[in-house]
C-alpha cells in the first residue's frame, strides 16, 4: 500500500507540474519582464500545489529549493547547475581545494552541485543582492556543508532589489584580498550598466589571487553576434543602445544588457585578468553553432603561476 501511494503521490505531483507548466506557457512572454519581487509572488502562488504537496510528503530534495523560489535561469534547474559545475571542473580546471565565491549565487543553482565538489580546506562563498534567496541558502545548504557560507549584499537594481543601499558602480565585495581561488559570474555581467560591468570586474581581479581563474557569462557585441542581431536570428532584442551597449528594455539594463566583447576584454586587460583564449560563445543571438546560451569567458589573474 505504501508504494502505491508513494507512486500515486508521484503522479499527481507530475501531472501538477505538467499542468503549471502548460499554463505558464501563455503569460512567459510578459512575466520575464516583471520585477523579482512580482515574479516571486507570482511564483509561490502559481506553484504552491505542487511545492505544498512535495514538502507534506517528504518528496522534495532538502538541497533544492521550491519551485516558488526559483526565479532565474531558463529550463532545468538541476541539470543547468550540473553543466555549469563540469565547465568549471573540466574548463576551468576548478579542484575540490579551491576556495571558490559566486557572484550572484541566487538560490544555490551553483552552489548545490558545488557541494560534491568543494572539500576542505577548499570552501565556498556566495552573495547575491535577493534576500530572501540567501536566507534560503543559509537555512538548507550551509548547515549540512558548513563550508558553504552565504552573504547578502544590499545592491541596488531595479529588477533584483530596487531599494538596495549600494549603488554597483561604486560596491566593494565583502571579501580581502586575494581570498579565493576559483570565482563564479553566472548571469550577473547580463545585468549590468558598462560602469557597474567594469566595479565589478575590478572587484572579482582584487579577490583573486595570483593564477587563479574566473568563469564569466555574457551577451557579447561583436561582428558576428551583430549581424545575427540585425538579421532577426535571435528571439532577444537588444534594439535600445546605453553607450555602446545595447539593452532590451530602454532604459533598463538591469533586465538585460548586451556588452561590447571590445569594452570586456579591454576591462579585463586592465585589471590583469588574462582572457583563455577561445572565447566559448553562445546562441542567445542565433549563433549556429554555441557551447551554452550565454557567451563564456574564462580568464586567469595575472601574477602567480596558477
Amino acid at each position: 500500500m505504501e508504494a502505491r501511494d508513494r507512486g500515486g503521490t508521484g503522479r499527481v505531483a507530475a501531472s501538477l507540474e505538467a499542468a503549471a507548466r502548460s499554463l505558464a506557457r501563455p503569460v512567459a512572454r510578459w512575466y520575464r519582464y516583471l520585477p523579482t519581487a512580482r515574479k516571486l509572488r507570482l511564483r509561490r502562488l502559481w506553484y504552491w500545489p505542487l511545492d505544498e504537496l512535495e514538502l507534506r510528503t517528504g518528496r522534495r530534495n532538502p538541497l533544492l529549493p521550491p519551485r516558488g523560489l526559483r526565479f532565474v535561469g531558463r529550463g532545468d534547474f538541476t541539470g543547468t547547475g550540473k553543466t555549469f559545475r563540469d565547465y568549471f571542473q573540466t574548463l576551468g580546471g576548478l579542484q575540490p581545494n579551491h576556495r571558490v565565491l559566486d557572484v550572484g549565487c541566487g538560490v544555490g543553482r551553483m552552489a548545490v552541485p558545488l557541494t560534491e565538489v568543494i572539500r576542505a580546506p577548499g570552501s565556498y562563498d556566495g552573495f547575491d543582492t535577493v534576500r530572501e534567496a540567501v536566507v534560503w541558502c543559509q537555512g538548507a545548504i550551509t548547515p549540512r556543508f558548513p563550508g558553504f557560507r552565504f552573504a547578502h549584499l544590499d545592491v541596488a537594481n531595479r529588477r533584483y532589489n530596487p531599494a538596495g543601499r549600494l549603488d554597483a558602480r561604486e560596491v566593494t565585495f565583502p571579501y580581502g584580498s586575494a581570498a579565493f581561488d576559483f570565482v563564479i559570474v553566472t548571469s550577473v555581467f547580463t545585468h549590468l550598466a558598462p560602469a557597474a560591468a567594469e566595479r565589478y570586474v575590478a572587484e572579482i581581479a582584487r579577490v583573486l589571487r595570483g593564477g587563479g581563474r574566473i568563469l564569466a557569462t555574457f551577451f557579447l557585441l561583436n561582428r558576428d553576434s551583430e549581424r545575427l542581431l540585425a538579421a532577426g536570428a535571435s528571439e532577444l532584442r537588444f534594439d535600445h543602445p546605453l553607450g555602446s551597449a545595447r539593452t532590451m528594455v530602454a532604459g533598463d539594463p538591469d533586465f538585460a544588457v548586451a556588452l561590447p566583447e571590445s569594452e570586456v576584454r579591454e576591462a579585463f586587460r586592465r585589471h590583469a585578468l588574462r582572457i583563455d583564449e577561445p572565447v566559448h560563445y553562445g546562441d542567445w543571438c542565433g549563433r549556429a553553432e554555441h557551447l551554452d546560451h550565454q557567451d563564456i569567458i574564462l580568464a586567469t589573474r595575472d601574477g602567480g603561476t596558477g
